[in-house]
């Protein structure tokens, strides 16, 4: 197999490993086996086409067609034999229309979907298309790596969390692959090797140039894996990571693969050392309850986690109408109007909203709906400074009518996923004990709900006790100290132990009255409370945290505060005790138990405080860092000019001429003295000034040519008159006679004739080049690159010297001098 052939095939291998992002894009794997087919028929049509000797421009079209049939058929329209057709033409327009609704609609992993799988395989058919022409046509396979880190920019630009490192090493294994396979098919063509005394090269002998490539690619790959690894980031890197904590009672489920932990957020919100307005809202309810942007519906043995919401674009209509659906067809609903308004304190990729929407107007950017989790969520904006309106549903529901509710079966779908729990011995007997002779579902969680009480010796601290070896939840119900993100955790899991779905819902609570009927919400409402399904009234919440020590809480009459001696009126508001905040936890040297990274603010957004002022002064340093280093180019050249002006500003006033009749030019030989020597270096430093300027204005420098000539070539091909015409004739002549003559020219301004021919080429020059000389001059940028290359050839001189002197101690070596 030829060259061209093999390089070929290694292209293909190449872009199906840099292909491996896609991994955490996706749900399931049908993606892999599309791409596998669509890059398989790619290259059978390149070998096919190079062995055919097809021009190049042939088998780029062979290879476009090759794709085009394959992904016909995978997404045949039904109207095409085996070939495409305009209907299959329309039929993928349609698919590329769906995906671009699809990008909107869902988070990652995203399910497989048509328009999705196909944009995927068009889009890595077209990458291997290009890396192939690109590493077999014309040979240039570093410029591969472009399209090849495309691939990985589609999972950062549209992950909420750091994506994993793993896609993109295996992706880069597959460019040093193809890079690899090149220079082996380079060498190859030179024949046989030979080392440097002429001797053949034994297979197990290796090339010292080789092996320093090797060496120098094994460092760079480390330095560009661990170095960003050890950079200490806002939300990553090594020494970031060595310093959090792991998750606590409600810690699972967050994290990678575009989650969010919102218990870590939550801990974020509350552990702020100061108030910071969030949002302000204005209701036509008069006893509003919470409001709530996410839930936590996944439970592991480390915690409560929550899965990345999946539902519809908002532009598709209106929302779902709880009153039409049979989930909640015993509960009656009473309509209510809001206007949210967001500070710049909050911003998240998840909008708070009250329960059962119907409506949502105003909102910029792009949103989706989830209707199971009730959650509005974007890929794409935030809710920083956002002005909304809500249209809301409010339901109505006695203790009575919620005792009505019936058990769901046991495969009833939202049981089996809402009722799965680690198995537990102590809780199982804490819900059995509790639970017994309940009969109703209401009841069972009613008997849970007061369990956390005084009169069960339940607390509200804003420092958690030692769990020990003891499970979080297991520890909270029997230490029965702890704070809301523990209380909503273990009410939920008791629940669930009973058989009844339920779910951790996390928001604000009300907020503080301004107004009438405004509430202003801040960090300290930052609330986590529980929701339990009951069949026929849908999702109901529970609120098991103490309400004394919760600004704004609202207790309803299904869910009445347990600590109070006196019934509660319905949905009234609890005041907080003085200094209390709502949900305050403790510091984050006191809760052993924390969630994750208190700092994560990808799902409850990021408070303005103190921290946003170094963020802020960090970023303007790097910024700033940054043009520093654009400019040190150009600094440079400025230098360097104002070292040759200086020396080319000498005092004698005469010009002295050898060619000049007279006593003043009689030479009667060769005299050496400092002034000859001083006027040949300033000559040279004049002229060196003259060529750099020639490469920075982009006029050819033939070193063949004499002074002069290029003095007279600079002024035909930048038109110079006048003075800058005269200037260079006198710098043209000022080097020949250094260079040539016996009495070099002294006392000549060349200062001054520099700046007149730099002013006259920077006339005739257009802006782009004018802007290029200023600050990025091409004659330092070149200077530098003969520098790097002239070190780098010592190092390989030195690397090849290095592994001959090792050679010398070669087992193999000493094994044949004793035959």
């Amino acid at each position: 197999m030829t060259g061209r052939r093999r390089l070929g095939l290694v292209a293909a291998g190449a872009t199906l490993l840099s292909a491996a992002p896609l991994a955490t894009i996706f749900d399931k794997w049908t993606w892999l086996l599309q791409v596998i087919l669509t890059v398989a028929m790619i290259a059978g049509a390149g070998v096919l086409t190079r062995t055919l000797r097809f021009p190049s421009w042939a088998q780029a079209l062979g290879m476009i067609v090759a794709m085009l049939v394959t992904l016909t058929w995978i997404f045949p329209s039904g109207h095409e034999l085996l070939v495409p057709t305009p209907a299959t033409i329309a039929h993928f327009g349609e698919l590329i229309q769906q995906a671009g609704e699809d990008t909107r609609s869902y988070a990652v992993p995203v399910p497989d979907r048509d328009g999705l799988l196909f944009v995927a395989a068009l889009g890595i058919g077209v990458v291997a298309i290009v890396v192939d022409l690109l590493t077999a046509v014309f040979r240039r396979p570093a410029l591969a790596g472009l399209p090849m880190l495309a691939i990985y920019s589609i999972p950062v630009a549209v992950y909420l969390d750091s994506v994993p490192v793993t896609p993109f090493i295996v992706g880069a294994c597959g460019y040093l692959w193809l890079l690899v396979a090149d220079n082996v098919d380079r060498v190859r063509r030179f024949g046989r090797r030979f080392t440097g005394d002429g001797r053949d090269v034994d297979v197990w002998e290796p090339s010292p140039l080789a092996a320093a490539g090797r060496r120098l690619g094994v460092v760079g790959v480390l330095v560009a894996v661990l170095l960003p690894l050890a950079v200490p980031t806002v939300s990553g890197g090594l020494l970031s990571q060595l310093t959090q904590n792991g998750p606590g009672i409600g810690g699972g489920g967050g994290g990678g693969n575009g989650k969010i932990n919102l218990f870590a957020s939550l801990s974020g919100q509350l552990s702020q050392n100061t108030t910071v307005t969030l949002l302000k809202v204005s209701t036509n309810e008069k006893n509003p309850f919470y409001l709530r942007f996410g839930v936590a519906d996944q439970l592991t043995a480390e915690g409560f986690g929550n899965q990345p919401p999946n539902g519809n674009t908002l532009n598709r209509g209106s929302l779902p109408d709880p009153r039409r659906e049979g989930t909640t067809n015993q509960t009656t609903f009473q309509q209510f109007h809001a206007d949210v308004e967001v500070t710049d304190g909050l911003r998240q990729s998840l909008a708070p909203l009250y329960s059962y929407p119907v409506g949502i107007s105003d909102l910029a950017g792009t949103w989706a709906y989830d209707g199971n989790q009730q959650v509005l969520y974007s890929n794409r904006s935030t809710t920083n400074k956002q002005k909304y309106s809500i249209d809301y549903l409010r339901p109505q529901y006695t203790p009575d009518e919620l005792r009505t509710a019936l058990a769901l079966g046991r495969d009833d779908p939202i049981r089996r996923a809402y009722t799965a729990v680690p198995d537990n011995a102590y809780v199982n007997e804490q819900v059995a004990k509790l639970t017994r002779g309940k009969s109703t579902d209401y009841d069972k969680v009613r008997a849970i709900y007061d369990s956390f009480s005084k009169k069960y010796g339940f607390s509200y601290s804003l420092s958690t006790q030692s769990t020990g070896n003891l499970s979080e939840i297991e520890a909270f119900l029997k230490n029965k100290v702890g704070y809301c993100q523990q209380y909503a955790a273990a009410m939920a899991w008791m629940v669930r132990a009973a058989g009844i779905p339920a779910r951790v819902a996390f928001g604000f609570t009300r907020g503080t009255p301004e107004d009438g009927d405004t509430y202003v919400i801040t960090n300290r409402n930052a609330h986590a409370w529980t929701e339990v399904y009951l069949q026929g009234f849908g999702w109901v919440p529970f609120d098991a945290t103490p309400s004394v020590s919760v600004t704004g809480a609202s207790r309803p009459d299904w869910a009445p505060d347990v600590d109070r001696t006196t019934a509660p009126t319905a949905t009234a508001p609890t005041a907080a005790a003085p200094g209390v905040s709502s949900s305050a936890s403790a510091a984050p040297n006191q809760r052993p138990d924390k969630a994750g990274d208190l700092n994560d603010s990808s799902a409850l957004g990021t408070v303005t405080t103190d921290e946003d002022n170094w963020t802020g002064l960090l970023i303007f340093g790097l910024i700033a860092t940054l043009i520093a280093l654009l400019l040190v180019p150009a600094l440079r050249r400025v230098l360097l000019r104002r070292q040759r002006h200086a020396a080319t500003a000498g005092p004698p006033p005469a010009v002295i001429d050898p060619s000049t009749p007279g006593p003043a030019g009689t030479v009667t030989g060769i005299t050496v003295t400092t002034e000859t020597a001083q006027a040949r270096e300033d000559a040279h430093a004049a002229w060196d000034e003259l060529i750099d300027t020639m490469v920075d204005f982009q006029i050819a420098v033939d070193p063949t040519e004499t002074p002069r000539l290029t003095a007279q070539r600079l002024i035909r091909e930048t038109v110079l008159t006048d003075q800058p015409a005269t200037a260079a004739e006198l710098l043209g002549t000022a080097e020949e006679r250094a260079r040539y003559a016996r009495q070099p020219m002294q006392g000549a301004e060349l200062a001054a004739a520099l700046r007149q021919v730099r002013s006259g080429m920077s006339r005739s020059a257009n802006t782009r080049v004018r802007l290029r000389a200023a600050l990025l001059p091409p004659s330092i940028m070149l200077s530098w690159r003969l520098g790097l290359a002239e070190a780098g050839t010592r190092a390989m001189e030195w690397s090849g010297r290095f592994g001959e002197w090792v050679t010398r101690f070669n087992p193999r070596r000493l094994v044949n001098r004793a035959r």
